[in-house]
């Protein structure tokens, strides 16, 4: 049984990452929280047993960045003009090369319990697809055995009824759906303040490294 765990990742970089996070933070901070995040989920992905880890990158002359990052993880570059292609690229890709059940997160939810990722490879062992519901309306997770490529590429992404609208298309087209536990992402100056309470209330012990950063910036956090 072949299992492929993504990512998809975008290099960190001042203006061009987490924007809606600024304010609170300004551009070099908010890339300097997205580098953490990326190592925080890095982590969490080598926590998951049996699996193949890859990262899928933007932008295309990121791989030696990444390289460097996580030497120990295949690098695929991100291919497709939305991010529905990109995703269907990636996800497809795996499944017609040879993969029994490829799932892919993002990289904006520090805080995920990996026994969330674990538990996706086992939902897709009756489900045709499975997603982790995220709280803005998206997911965070989305995993197939087959490739469902309108699932991916004929919804309108990026808005709060994406999942709603996704979950719509697969009833009306005979898709078996799984959902995971909700999670959140971290976008908004919103999230971060719920990210910073989750962190502070002992919630949840990982994210060692979103975890400094927050701890080392909490002035700036408090203006």
């Amino acid at each position: 049984m072949q299992n492929i765990l993504l990512v998809v990742a975008k290099k960190p970089s001042p203006g061009q990452t987490k924007t809606r996070l600024c304010p609170p933070l300004d551009n070099e901070q908010a890339a300097e929280l997205y580098k953490c995040f990326l190592w925080d989920t890095i982590a969490i992905m080598r926590s998951v047993p049996d699996v193949i880890s890859k990262i899928v990158y933007l932008p295309q002359n990121a791989q030696d960045y990444f390289r460097d990052l996580a030497p120990d993880m295949e690098l695929v570059p991100q291919r497709g003009d939305s991010l529905g292609e990109r995703l269907d690229n990636l996800l497809s890709d795996e499944l017609i090369g040879g993969a029994d059940r490829a799932v892919v997160i993002n990289s904006d939810s520090p805080t995920l319990p990996k026994a969330y990722l674990s538990q996706a490879f086992d939902e897709l062992a009756v489900a045709d697809v499975v997603f982790g519901p995220s709280s803005d309306g998206g997911y965070y997770l989305v995993g197939m055995k087959e490739p469902q490529s309108h699932l991916l590429r004929n919804v309108k992404m990026s808005t709060p009824n994406v999942l709603q609208d996704t979950l719509e298309l697969a009833r009306n087209t005979n898709v078996s759906i799984s959902l995971l536990p909700e999670w959140y992402d971290v976008d908004t100056g919103d999230d971060l303040h719920r990210l910073r309470k989750d962190i502070s209330g002992h919630q949840n012990r990982s994210c060692r490294y979103t975890r400094a950063w927050l701890m080392h910036n909490q002035d700036i956090l408090s203006e």
